[in-house]
């Protein structure tokens, strides 16, 4: 059967695990000059809470976007255990379609576990090792959203960029770090995307500049000439900075809550960002859109919670 949608995300789906530890604790310490958190070893911590939810890059947008009421797929490789159920059903419970995620015999669902203290968040992240054999057959779309993947990503990116030259879809494209990494291998991605969406920090990762060699005005400029036609930078508490097909620099202060847990936060960004788009909405719109939705995602623990629903972004 042939599905026409209004965005594809091709990634990961994931179980997320949340401990939640408040301030005091006398088995943790946040060392403030070296920034670590340092943990009693051998003992046993007790957490305020524990919670199992689903996440991956790819998953939090396919779900951003279906409740933005874009009709959404997934295309993904997960694990087949009990833990594949639960991802599946929340997608389709949230609307998303999942004929392009493939179960594979004999493996188990990729984990991250995330220790939520004083409002930041340390992740733990494990990538089961992957052949990404999935495929774009009977499938049309307006967008593709492309994120991070594990290990043999390589091919499967190529082929996404087939299918995005073939069909002539439109690439959102947002790498993760095994891909910035190698950037060498992402410049024939970023010489056909539409939008590209990183931080300040995977920005100057891309370019090979140092921290704060460069301002967040000249790494956007930089960028656009890799190809992509929309640039955006994420940079944390200053807000996101954007540079349109036409050169035209815009930006977005940050819409301040009380942080919760920030895991997400750049996905839900992109989730409202590219939505906006897809309706025709003007970049400056759309910049607005990612930080309601970023915001009122890190009002709440994981990855998906926060995501905002179009009635309510409207309503802001």
């Amino acid at each position: 059967m042939h599905h026409n949608f209004d965005i594809v995300c091709v990634g990961d789906a994931k179980i997320d695990i949340f401990l939640t530890l408040h301030q005091t604790r006398e088995h943790l310490r946040y060392m403030e000059e070296t920034n670590e958190l340092c943990i009693k070893f051998g003992e046993k911590v007790i957490v305020d809470k524990a919670e199992m939810l689903i996440g991956g890059d790819a998953a939090n947008v396919a779900v951003g976007t279906s409740r933005l009421g874009l009709n959404t797929a997934i295309v993904a490789e997960i694990g087949k255990d009990e833990f594949a159920q639960k991802i599946t059903n929340t997608l389709k419970g949230e609307n998303v379609n999942i004929e392009k995620v493939c179960e594979s015999e004999g493996q188990q669902s990729s984990f991250s576990t995330i220790i939520n203290y004083k409002g930041e968040r340390t992740i733990f992240s494990e990538h089961v090792k992957r052949e990404h054999n999935f495929n774009f057959d009977n499938i049309s779309t307006k967008w593709v959203y492309l994120t991070s993947l594990g290990e043999n990503w390589l091919n499967a990116y190529n082929k996404t960029a087939d299918f995005i030259r073939e069909t002539k879809c439109k690439l959102a494209f947002n790498p993760g770090t095994i891909q910035i990494e190698n950037k060498d291998n992402i410049k024939n991605v970023l010489s056909i995307a539409n939008l590209l969406l990183v931080n300040k920090e995977e920005a100057e990762e891309i370019l090979g500049f140092s921290h704060g060699q460069k301002t967040i005005e000249g790494l956007t400029v930089d960028l656009q000439k890799m190809g992509p036609k929309i640039v955006v930078i994420t940079d944390g508490e200053n807000g996101s900075f954007a540079i349109d097909s036409e050169g035209k620099m815009l930006s977005q202060e940050i819409i301040k809550v009380n942080v919760v847990e920030k895991t997400g936060a750049g996905d839900a960004y992109s989730s409202g960002f590219i939505s906006a788009l897809i309706y025709n909405k003007p970049i400056a719109e759309a910049m607005f859109w990612g930080a309601k939705n970023s915001a009122s995602v890190i009002g709440k623990v994981g990855a998906q919670a926060g995501l905002l629903r179009k009635a309510d972004l409207e309503k802001i």
